[in-house]
């Protein structure tokens, strides 16, 4: 469903402009139980505490994704690194959302309560505890069960001016 930009307001277009100059991690939350096998590409993610450990994911309600992480409660926060980037695109809608799993299949272990991606620089396993909804999207709150640091990490991938963007570990000048 293609959204008609010209129905937007002159501050919301100024709105979505300023945020593709804010970076942001790039993610793809995964699920897996009763609702169905769901994941995709989020960079609205953040921690809210440590105690408990709780992390934040805002979702779209149109989302074919939403729903199933709705009902099954257990997602895992994989945060991606560079590497990742064309698993990225294939969750973020390059690939229907029926078959992001098996075209990529050899990078997920699903040996968890919900898809771990492999090699990620961190896959957080919880429990969506809470949510709230604003606008066109739910904010869910995250316990967290588990957490998975990804070993020999070469950077991060970040969100910005529509695309995404490896980040090194270490910069030089």
């Amino acid at each position: 469903m293609a959204e008609n930009l010209t129905q937007l307001t002159p501050t919301q277009r100024m709105f979505r402009e300023a945020m593709s100059n804010l970076s942001a991690g790039v993610n793809i939350v995964t699920t897996d139980g009763p609702g169905g096998r769901a994941g995709i590409t989020v960079s609205a993610v953040c921690s809210v505490t440590d105690a408990p450990p709780t992390m934040l994911v805002c979702v779209n309600r149109s989302s074919r994704s939403h729903d199933i992480f709705r009902e099954n409660r257990d997602v895992c926060i994989n945060v991606l690194g560079p590497e990742h980037a064309d698993v990225a695109m294939a969750f973020a809608g390059r690939v229907p959302s029926g078959e992001r799993f098996t075209a990529t299949e050899s990078v997920w272990d699903h040996s968890h309560s919900a898809p771990v991606l492999r090699g990620s620089a961190a896959s957080v396993l919880g429990r969506i505890t809470g949510a709230a909804e604003r606008g066109s999207h739910t904010v869910m709150f995250v316990e967290v069960d588990r957490v998975i640091v990804g070993e020999g990490c070469d950077g991060g991938l970040v969100y910005f001016r529509r695309g995404f963007h490896p980040i090194p570990t270490s910069l030089t000048a």
